[in-house]
């Protein structure tokens, strides 16, 4: 089985576990944050659900300039939602077609003529999927401080039991 294809069952499970984190997200609340240091809650949120979209953009592009990256803005719950959503599959639709040997290409992430990292591309998709991991578990924080109900995520939580 293609590494690509061999990480898909692992992706939908990722991908439905982060929809739901995502669909608690207030819309209303969207420039709330837990320390002046911190992300605003709708900046976490539109960060995890455009994240799907790096697995395409590693897939089909060689590097990733974030000098050109796009800034932050806010939006509402169900706009993130719907680009989540198509985000996700282009990337399902990534992951099923690229071969071994894409995978084991170099892939850089760059600031203009910086190479800031290069690492096969295989290694930069799961990468991105840890790193899509790590700010989910971050939103579920955020969500617990605003008394929003936190879902099942590998487990029951105090607010849900498994789903």
């Amino acid at each position: 089985m293609p590494i690509g294809q061999s990480m898909i069952d692992e992706f939908d499970q990722e991908m439905a576990t982060t929809r739901r984190v995502l669909e608690r997200v207030p819309s209303d609340k969207g420039t709330w944050k837990p320390h002046e240091k911190s992300f605003s809650i709708g900046h976490l949120a539109q960060l995890v659900a455009r994240m799907p979209g790096w697995i395409t953009l590693t897939v089909k592009h060689p590097k990733l300039d974030l000098s050109q990256a796009t800034p932050y803005s806010y939006e509402t719950t169900d706009t993130l939602l719907a680009e989540f959503d198509r985000l996700v599959r282009e990337a399902r639709d990534a992951l099923s077609s690229v071969s071994d040997e894409q995978m084991a290409k170099p892939w850089s992430l760059t600031m203009g003529d910086r190479a800031l990292m290069t690492l096969p591309t295989g290694a930069v998709v799961r990468q991105n999927i840890n790193h899509l991991v790590h700010h989910r578990g971050q939103l579920t924080v955020y969500l617990r401080l605003l008394d929003i109900p936190v879902p099942s995520v590998y487990g029951p939580t105090a607010d849900e039991r498994w789903s």
